[in-house]
């Protein structure tokens, strides 16, 4: 199965203290024993990295070691999905047109760079920040729960 992760839930996966990590870390270990075929967005690497290095988990993770992990647990097994200048203009204006603002925004890129993989199912613990931004069916929105 194509499956899309949400920078949320590669985050409980890679950090053993979060509350979701067992759910999360069993969905990237169907990925990475070919299972699933996992894909994120070149934007949702970024976010990854950007969360890893600023949430204070305890221990910290050193930008080092978070490409570390990425590199050695993510890049091998997903497909990067890459997002161009139109798609970039056509959820703007998507969003422009809904009257979405703020963060809404890096949601709806998440779904379109699932949508332009034609995942099967996105995976997200944020239902609520998902709700109503996509046109899929429901449960094509799920949270991982293995």
């Amino acid at each position: 199965m194509k499956v899309y992760f949400d920078t949320n839930v590669l985050v409980a996966a890679l950090i053993q203290g979060h509350p979701h990590h067992r759910p999360a870390r069993l969905a990237l270990s169907r990925v990475t024993q070919g299972t699933d075929q996992g894909h994120i967005s070149s934007h949702g690497l970024t976010e990854l990295y950007s969360v890893l290095t600023r949430t204070p988990f305890v221990p910290r993770v050193l930008p080092v070691e978070a490409w570390e992990v990425m590199a050695s647990e993510v890049l091998p097994h997903f497909v990067v999905q890459e997002m161009t200048g139109s798609d970039y203009r056509r959820v703007l204006e998507q969003c422009s047109r809904r009257g979405w603002s703020g963060g809404r925004v890096f949601d709806v890129l998440h779904i379109e760079a699932a949508r332009k993989a034609s995942c099967e199912r996105l995976l997200t613990f944020n239902f609520r920040e998902f709700d109503g931004l996509s046109p899929e069916p429901a449960g094509w929105i799920a949270a991982p729960t293995f």
